[in-house]
């Protein structure tokens, strides 16, 4: 979006694009990619896992990165904490994730309804509701809607590929304005991050999302065998069944 007021903030229907001054939002950076502190932005699944999640997408390390590069792109980074899902345009926080807020925020020339870890518009978000069945506006449903318009941009299959392009940022750009197109510009003419600057926060993403698979595989693998994890310390047997039936006789 540029400088117009709501009704123009509205007819961007496929973009999810946030506004957001990347000078003042962004505060992590780049070489502290992941924070020492658990959260979402840290937790991906094993492939195997599949069969017993009842969301739509299941998040790969390489799905992760690209979630987390977004949040990097569209200031809602926030260190990688989990608040980064509360922020609104301008900066402000949701009292409540029940929902989209749908409020028009004026901020400087801009105005935006623009809300969560992935800047969702209303009426976007809507289009995820109706598209996955996702309910309320936690960080998990958040994750599975980014997902949603990564796959509605065919995007989805390079994504798994673990290879951040120029080319997969350009069919990124017209959902979120922050990434540039094969020019290096926005989409729609707002400020946009560097190639460069994407691709080094996503390949260090990378790397350390698919060592804590690998580890998370290692301990499945010794928690199955009766084994002390890697780490020495004991850990309770691993349930692979849905969650409500774990710890049942």
């Amino acid at each position: 979006m540029t400088s117009l007021a709501l009704n123009a903030c509205r007819c961007f229907a496929g973009a999810v694009a946030s506004v957001v001054p990347f000078t003042a939002s962004i505060t992590a950076p780049v070489h502290a990619v992941l924070p020492s502190i658990e959260s979402r932005s840290k937790l991906v699944q094993l492939e195997e896992e599949a069969p017993v999640s009842a969301l739509p997408y299941i998040i790969t390390p390489e799905r992760r990165a690209m979630l987390n590069t977004i949040r990097f792109a569209e200031g809602t980074w926030k260190n990688g904490l989990d608040v980064g899902y509360r922020v609104m345009f301008g900066g402000g926080l949701m009292a409540s994730m029940d929902r989209h807020p749908d409020r028009v925020i004026y901020s400087s020339r801009y105005a935006s309804a623009a809300a969560g870890a992935y800047q969702f518009m209303p009426f976007t978000w809507d289009l995820v509701k109706r598209s996955i069945g996702v309910r309320g506006f936690g960080p998990e449903v958040q994750d599975q809607g980014a997902l949603f318009l990564i796959q509605r941009r065919k995007a989805l299959g390079l994504t798994d590929t673990g290879v951040m392009t120029p080319q997969l940022a350009a069919m990124l750009a017209p959902e979120w304005a922050s990434f540039p197109t094969l020019r290096g510009r926005s989409y729609y003419g707002q400020p946009v991050k560097r190639f460069d600057s994407l691709r080094g926060f996503y390949d260090l993403n990378l790397v350390q999302l698919r060592q804590i698979r690998d580890q998370r595989r290692a301990d499945l693998a010794a928690a199955r065998n009766g084994e002390m994890p890697a780490d020495g310390a004991p850990k309770a047997p691993v349930c692979t069944v849905p969650t409500i039936l774990c710890g049942m006789p």
